[in-house]
């Protein structure tokens, strides 16, 4: 009995593995169909800008309430950690370099991962069980091109966007608990800000979202095409999206962290 359990214990992780490296192999065809239609998608440009505003636009007032409190938050245990230890003075300087190279892409990447990413699941599953994407292709129009790519370039472009908005209102965020309720005057905060900014951290955080809109934008499309079964797949379409984007905005920050700060920005 004990070896029976085992082999199907080796049998369900094997399959298993099978699933993985076949998902990523589907992942990968996809992308290489995104670049190859890249150029040509990218001539519906209306497309692309509509994309931007729901990804984009929509997704301001979700940002804006995530950042002023982590911001917030970061001023709070900024000063809890450095009571009797580091000079308040520098309580503008953690703020800013945590929020410019963590907390502001990665938040952002989490936050519009899971708004965006259920987004696109859903609208294209829904598309894929209702038939319209066969529809698309019986119209000689390439879904990929069609659906894919302005969703893929519009998330690229504003998560950055977005990331940068989210630093300011982090800022702004730590800058007000720090006046109101820790005691340090602007000038002192303002002081250092200016003193340890470094234009290394922001290029990095940048660069950090970039990808992270690539990772969201394609996790949406692809879980959105693999729909199958009608309502109940487009539900679990949209969760595994969702799943997928965070966790893998959470993976490519650390191995990007790695290659930035240990190679690129080393010196």
């Amino acid at each position: 009995m004990h070896d029976d359990l085992a082999v199907r214990g080796v049998r369900f992780a094997r399959q298993r593995a099978l699933d993985w490296v076949a998902e990523v192999g589907r992942i990968t065809i996809l992308m290489g169909e995104t670049f190859r239609c890249l150029f040509r998608g990218m001539r519906s440009f209306r497309l692309v800008v509509q994309q931007m505003a729901q990804i984009g636009v929509e997704s301001l007032w979700l940002v804006f309430v995530v950042s002023i409190f982590t911001g917030a938050v970061a001023a709070v245990q900024a000063a809890y950690q450095f009571s009797s230890v580091v000079p308040m003075k520098y309580i503008g300087a953690v703020i800013l370099r945590s929020v410019i190279i963590e907390l502001g892409p990665v938040l952002t990447g989490l936050v519009v991962g899971g708004r965006v990413g259920a987004s696109i699941a859903a609208e294209i599953g829904t598309m894929k069980v209702t038939e319209q994407i066969d529809a698309l292709s019986a119209m000689a129009v390439n879904p990929v091109r069609y659906l894919v790519v302005p969703r893929v370039v519009a998330a690229i472009v504003m998560l950055p966007v977005l990331t940068v908005f989210a630093d300011a209102i982090a800022i702004f965020g730590g800058w007000v608990v720090s006046v109101t309720t820790i005691g340090v005057s602007t000038h002192t905060y303002v002081v250092g800000l200016k003193q340890f900014f470094y234009l290394k951290d922001l290029v990095s955080g940048l660069l950090k979202a970039f990808f992270f809109g690539a990772v969201i934008g394609w996790m949406g499309c692809y879980y959105g095409f693999a729909t199958e079964g009608g309502a109940e797949g487009v539900g679990r379409a949209t969760t595994r999206a969702v799943v997928s984007s965070c966790v893998q905005v959470l993976i490519l920050d650390y191995l990007l962290a790695n290659v930035l700060f240990r190679f690129i920005f080393a010196s």
